[in-house]
């Protein structure tokens, strides 16, 4: 949509421009929050790289475009020349804001915030916390700040959702002082997807959520399950990193601390390199060496004893979060699935759930084997608990955050 006509700019006002930034990636999206209508997406891949690739969509049209991009100030300044081309004047549209995903808010933030110097420092300041992902969220504001200074800047914390879990649930066993010392507890991760299916789930069954107890499972490369009591996340399986919890695409999820000790005493790893093998090389990867669902399903069904081995492990870990958040919840009125995984793969919504017909909870093969980008129950009719898949929507939910901040 090369040379495009600009769009009347009323229908931007009050648009939100989402940035997610990765260490060497830029996701972003242009949305009304009040309709959801988005105008334009995109993903900027291999930032600084030799090989950069921007893959652009507005109004349906999409363009590839490869050329170099130095760093994320170079990306931004492209995302805006793209859109512009596409008729979408960022300077000129009339933003309410602009909404960043920062994964780590610590103890300091526990709301979508305003971005000032002061609020910058600060999320400078607890990035050891998340030294994989702060870091680029922060390159990611500088850039914005740069090139569209004259639009508000909103942080959207991930760990947000979780910041109010009981005591119990959010605190180690470990030595309170050296917990207290270095900041460790559980802040938990995902929380504006957890935030916005948990709501989406209610709206579904026409409840309100604060009548509901409600199992959310996030489940993509990275993974995650939370507890949703009347509205308010009572437990979640990350921990304080996303490392903890479920199997996930490269990440191990659970794991017994002392495998640590071993491989540092006995295998000689050094502490970065644990820090590689634990993100970046397990999980299902690890496992089986492919970290796609999709080609982990496709092995398993052609009788590989990796993948098949990879997959149980897989499911195993999820039943033993299900049934302790059921115990926990004291029973519960929804389980809802989302992300790519929970969406889309099946096989891995019947499994989680089998057998559990005791607890009021049953899927109807038929309705669970339907694909499909809408909201669905996948339930049987007389099944006490209603087993849902809701595509999740993190991007609106950012863009919602960020615009109810700015206007108050």
């Amino acid at each position: 949509m090369s040379g495009a006509d600009p769009v009347d700019q009323q229908r931007l006002a009050g648009a939100v421009l989402v940035v997610n930034a990765g260490s060497s990636s830029l996701k972003y999206q242009l949305v009304d929050p009040d309709t959801a209508e988005v105008f334009a997406d995109g993903l900027a891949e291999r930032i600084g790289e030799s090989a950069p690739v921007i893959t652009h969509t507005a109004f349906g049209v999409e363009r590839v475009v490869t050329e170099p991009v130095a760093d994320h100030l170079a990306a931004i300044a492209v995302v805006v020349r793209l859109m512009r081309e596409s008729g979408l004047d960022l300077r000129a549209a009339g933003l309410s804001a602009v909404g960043h995903r920062v994964v780590h808010g610590g103890r300091s933030f526990h709301a979508p915030t305003v971005i000032t110097e002061k609020v910058r420092s600060e999320i400078e300041r607890i990035a050891p916390l998340a030294p994989l992902h702060n870091p680029p969220n922060l390159i990611g504001i500088d850039a914005v700040t740069e090139l569209l200074p004259e639009v508000p800047q909103v942080a959207v914390f991930d760990t947000a959702f979780f910041h109010d879990l009981p005591d119990a649930a959010a605190t180690y066993a470990l030595d309170a002082q050296v917990a207290a010392e270095h900041g460790v507890r559980r802040y938990g991760f995902h929380g504006t997807s957890h935030q916005y299916v948990s709501r989406r789930a209610a709206e579904f069954l026409g409840r309100p959520d604060g009548q509901l107890r409600q199992i959310v499972l996030h489940l993509g490369n990275g993974a995650s399950a939370s507890a949703i009591d009347g509205g308010r996340a009572v437990d979640t399986s990350m921990g304080m990193t996303p490392l903890e919890g479920l199997v996930m695409g490269t990440r191990t999820g659970d794991i017994d601390p002392g495998i640590a000790f071993q491989l540092h005493r006995v295998g000689g790893m050094s502490v970065d390199q644990l820090d590689r093998l634990y993100n970046k090389g397990s999980g299902l990867y690890g496992l089986c060496g492919d970290n796609d669902f999709r080609t982990v399903l496709q092995r398993r069904s052609d009788g590989d004893a990796a993948a098949d081995l990879a997959y149980r492990v897989y499911v195993h870990r999820l039943r033993h979060y299900i049934g302790a958040y059921l115990v926990e919840l004291g029973g519960v009125d929804a389980i809802t699935f989302t992300a790519g995984v929970g969406e889309n793969a099946a096989p891995v919504r019947a499994d989680a759930l089998a057998g559990m017909e005791a607890f009021g909870i049953a899927i109807d093969p038929d309705r669970n084997a339907v694909r499909s980008k809408e909201s669905r129950r996948i339930s049987t009719d007389d099944s006490a608990v209603a087993v849902l898949v809701v595509p999740t929507n993190e991007e609106l939910e950012i863009a919602r955050q960020a615009a109810g901040v700015v206007r108050g």
